[in-house]
């Protein structure tokens, strides 16, 4: 399996940024995907997953409103929508993919993500 994480870079506060994950290696539309992030000094987070079906999503509270996960399981992919950036933003983010195909719901746990992308970094300046 392997996951590509692209999209991150430098926004100024209140600007946008799109992030994307693509996937091969596993049959990508019976797994769940997750986003999460890690600041320096500080340990991974869960940000965001969105279930193999995409009708069920979960979010961290603090990018509740302004940030959206979405998957297009024709491309293989998913996304994650950064609106209204804070400075906090700022990490390395990661997608992952669900260890467990058809799981009810989605996953806020990193122990129940086998898989990894390589991490995109996002700078948020003020």
């Amino acid at each position: 399996v392997q996951l590509q994480a692209s999209g991150g870079g430098l926004a100024q506060v209140g600007e946008s940024l799109r992030l994307s994950c693509a996937a091969s290696g596993r049959t990508f539309s019976a797994y769940g995907m997750g986003w999460f992030r890690q600041a320096p000094g500080k340990e991974r987070e869960f940000v965001a997953a969105v279930s193999w079906s995409g009708r069920s999503t979960d979010y961290t509270n603090s990018v509740k409103g302004r940030f959206t996960i979405s998957r297009d399981n024709a491309l293989k992919r998913v996304f994650l929508q950064m609106n209204s950036l804070k400075p906090e933003d700022t990490a390395v983010y990661y997608c992952a993919i669900d260890s467990r195909p058809y799981r009810s719901g989605s996953s806020t746990k990193v122990e129940d993500y086998d898989y990894w992308g390589q991490g995109t970094l996002v700078t948020v300046s003020s």
